[in-house]
């Protein structure tokens, strides 16, 4: 059996959870938590330069992908037949893996399209953002159907205004000297992808300023991250008529009949009519020469990890300032995210036949019960809701629906075309286009209930609030998250937090806006709202304390939404986890329940920290604080755990200690 390692793991091998001789005997639970649990871990698992960051979830990535290459790689070997599931796979793979065609190509596969939007007339450029649109990427703004958050069993066509190559507006706005690092590497990967793409040094320059002044014009009218998060701000009904008339420079009718071949709509939700309107500015009152430079990085951008190994250079030597990563992945691992976001549930298919057993499912669903009982429990004793919107509350928690594993029924490729014989560029063009018309084909139709977001081969889980469901992959049903062979104490630590983390997304400051159906439905009296507003602001308040780096907090209100779920995963699941073993007839205080020697109730907590052991680099966590609505791992064990009472008790915490807090400074939400 091979020994897991920042450099990967063996497809076979049996993932473990808690080690206890990681533990570090020198930091005292009662100091940092964190480092207590997981200082040996992180000692063996130093940061490869392939990782900005290296963690739990990335060894179960590491199992995941030599499961999945071994699955494709097989695949293969069978010498599949043109058509087929298996060449269609095999052939994306191989063309991905192989460098020496790409690099021979060059820009070659794009000239042709970057010369149509050259020699575009101004009559046409019109035209041309439609072609855009329908074909390569989204300048200037976004569309597509998309549940109705206030009807969620049908679909509702949502404009998004966007087309900002690097993400955050911060990056564009901010002038402290992390951003403008960031930014002058964007200029700097513009002018070498346009070199690339076969544009003088000169040309490059000029494309790099247009490109910034528009980027940088978008940004300003984007919603800050907090802003972000206000679901009802984004629902805002226009009809087809008032489209017209407020962004009048885009023809609606042809964008909506030629480029997604759809009847024009009646209504269209606006997300954030002020980036929609400075988008419909400037695309009436740019130059030629500055549209047409903005739609040709637009191209280039969306194509470059599709070619040669110039392209694929230049973003990543982009990715090394924003992340600090060192080294590129192997090629075969980005062949294999390629061919997964190709023909993901396929593949996904196969792992779960090789991989995931029945018995693990059930396991799950009655994990899934239990956590639903006692968030049930913790809503009816709230002190701070109201007897009705309790009520409402066990209304949701009741219809939630759980997904576990894989879907029941599994997406149909038959009608991708993949052909050898063009370039592995076109043929990713290809599966682009028909996962678009994919999307477009439910424009006019019920919703589909049973579709899932993730592949079952994905480390992660996900709360869907327009469905009000709960869905668990089983990638992520691996230790140190899901181990049948672990004991319970492992598993409510592990993947009972999960489940309740998720299941209290359903009532965080972004899910209490839908109701037991998935629509967008105030089930809150005014005093609630205030009451969970006073609560949370709290939560939000610890978190904006930590400096994260020299200059750089963390940011509460951004992170405030995951922040409640885990509090109320780790406070449910420990419910979940007290009640089973009294129905098991278990003494959790006995010398018989010990486990390596701890109390059951240490080692709940334990495993929590230990899911979020890693090591990261500088750049990505200034990164991540900056971008992700995620907490750091650090903060998700000891900021957290500083609200919980039992886990002062398991550990002994006391007043004097860096662990502590007065509990009169504690935030219990759920």
């Amino acid at each position: 059996m091979l020994v897991a390692t920042s450099m990967g793991l063996s497809a076979q091998e049996h993932l473990k959870s808690l080690n206890p001789s990681y533990i570090d005997q020198a930091t005292p639970a009662s100091k940092d938590f964190y480092q207590h649990v997981n200082k040996g871990w992180m000692e063996n698992h130093p940061l490869s330069p392939e990782h900005a960051r290296y963690g739990q979830f990335n060894i179960l990535n590491d199992s995941s992908e030599y499961r999945v290459r071994d699955i494709v790689t097989h695949l293969a070997a069978t010498n599949p037949q043109p058509g087929t599931v298996a060449f269609k796979v095999s052939t994306i793979y191989n063309q991905a893996l192989d460098s020496v065609r790409r690099n021979k190509d060059g820009a070659t596969p794009i000239l042709a399209d970057l010369k149509k939007i050259e020699t575009t007339p101004h009559e046409g450029l019109g035209d041309l953002l439609l072609w855009m649109h329908a074909n390569y990427a989204n300048p200037f703004f976004g569309a597509g159907p998309m549940e109705d958050m206030a009807n969620s069993n049908v679909y509702a066509m949502y404009l998004s205004g966007g087309g900002l190559g690097m993400g955050d507006r911060d990056y564009y706005l901010l002038n402290d000297a992390e951003n403008k690092k960031v930014r002058e590497a964007y200029k700097k990967l513009i002018a070498r992808q346009m070199q690339n793409a076969g544009y003088s040094k000169k040309d490059a320059s000029r494309i790099v300023n247009n490109v910034m002044k528009i980027e940088t014009l978008m940004a300003d009218s984007t919603w800050t991250r907090e802003q972000s998060r206000n679901i009802p701000a984004m629902y805002n009904v226009r009809t087809i008529d008032q489209i017209k008339a407020e962004y009048p420079h885009v023809d609606w009718d042809n964008y909506f009949v030629k480029t997604m071949e759809i009847a024009t709509p009646e209504t269209v939700i606006v997300t954030n009519p002020n980036t929609m309107k400075q988008a419909d500015n400037l695309i009436g009152s740019l130059t030629d020469r500055e549209m047409k430079d903005y739609m040709l990085w637009q191209y280039v951008s969306q194509a470059s990890g599709k070619l040669s190994d110039a392209f694929n250079d230049a973003n990543f030597d982009f990715s090394k300032v924003v992340s600090g990563v060192q080294q590129q992945r192997p090629r075969w691992k980005r062949a294999l995210g390629a061919t997964e976001g190709a023909l993901g549930e396929a593949i996904g298919q196969l792992y779960v036949e090789k991989y995931f057993p029945e018995s693990s499912k059930q396991y799950m669903l009655g994990l899934v019960e239990n956590l639903r009982t006692a968030l049930g429990k913790h809503i009816i004793n709230l002190d701070w809701m109201s007897d009705d919107t309790k009520l409402n509350a066990i209304k949701k928690l009741n219809a939630f629906t759980v997904k576990i594993g894989y879907p029941d029924q599994w997406k149909d490729y038959s009608t991708m075309e993949i052909d050898p014989s063009l370039s592995y560029y076109e043929n990713m063009h290809n599966v682009s286009m028909w996962h678009n018309k994919e999307q477009l084909k439910k424009w006019g139709k019920p919703v589909d209930k049973t579709e899932w977001g993730m592949t079952p081969q994905t480390i992660n889980a996900y709360y869907n609030p327009l469905a009000n469901e709960i869905v668990f992959p089983a990638g992520i049903l691996q230790a140190p998250f899901f181990d049948p062979e672990a004991s319970d104490a492992e598993n409510y630590g592990g993947i009972g937090v999960v489940i309740g983390h998720e299941m209290t997304h359903g009532f965080d400051d972004q899910g209490c806006n839908f109701d037991a159906d998935g629509n967008m439905v105030n089930w809150w009296t005014a005093e609630d709202a205030a009451a969970f507003a006073e609560k949370t602001q709290g939560l939000v308040s610890q978190f904006d304390a930590v400096e994260i780096l020299p200059g750089l907090n963390a940011n509460g209100q951004y992170t405030l939404g995951e922040n409640i779920a885990d509090q109320g995963g780790l406070r449910v699941a420990m419910t979940a986890f007290l009640d089973s073993q009294k129905k098991k007839g278990v003494d959790i205080t006995s010398e018989e329940a010990k486990i390596d020697g701890f109390d059951p109730i240490q080692v709940f907590y334990m495993n929590y920290a230990n899911l979020w052991a890693n090591n990261i680099r500088p750049e990505e966590m200034r990164s991540l604080t900056t971008g992700d609505v995620h907490s750091l791992g650090k903060n998700r064990v000891n900021v957290t755990l500083r609200n919980i009472a039992p886990f002062f008790d398991a550990f002994k915490i006391k007043e004097g200690d860096e662990m502590f807090r007065p509990e009169s400074e504690r935030v219990i939400i759920w």
